[in-house]
């Protein structure tokens, strides 16, 4: 299994980011998918979740509203749009492989490397 994550970096208060995490070495459509991140000196927490078919998603309170969960099962990819960003989404984002087809609750299965997002003035 490998989850390869791109699109971090570096961006003001208020500005968007496109997070995007290519999957290998399993069947991406049989899985669901999720975003963790983790800030300096915090503990790794759940961003969002998305159900095997991309039908079904779930966000933590902190990004609802603001974030958006997607994949393209024929790509083999999943996707963290980031919308109005604050200086509190500041953190390392993971992409995750669950263990089964459904999301909640999340059973991290394997993880990728992390993408930096540094959001700053």
């Amino acid at each position: 299994v490998q989850l390869v994550e791109s699109g971090g970096g570096l961006v003001q208060p208020g500005g968007s980011l496109t997070l995007s995490c290519v999957a290998s070495g399993f069947t991406f459509s049989t899985y669901a998918m999720s975003w963790y991140r983790q800030a300096p000196g915090k503990e790794r927490e759940l961003v969002a979740g998305i159900a095997s078919g991309g039908s079904n998603s779930k966000y933590a309170d902190s990004v609802k509203g603001r974030f958006t969960i997607s994949r393209d099962n024929v790509a083999k990819t999943v996707y963290l749009q980031m919308n109005s960003l604050k200086p509190e989404d500041t953190a390392v984002y993971y992409c995750v492989k669950e263990r089964y087809w459904y999301y909640d609750p999340s059973r991290p299965d394997y993880w990728g490397q992390g993408t930096q997002v540094t959001v700053s003035s």
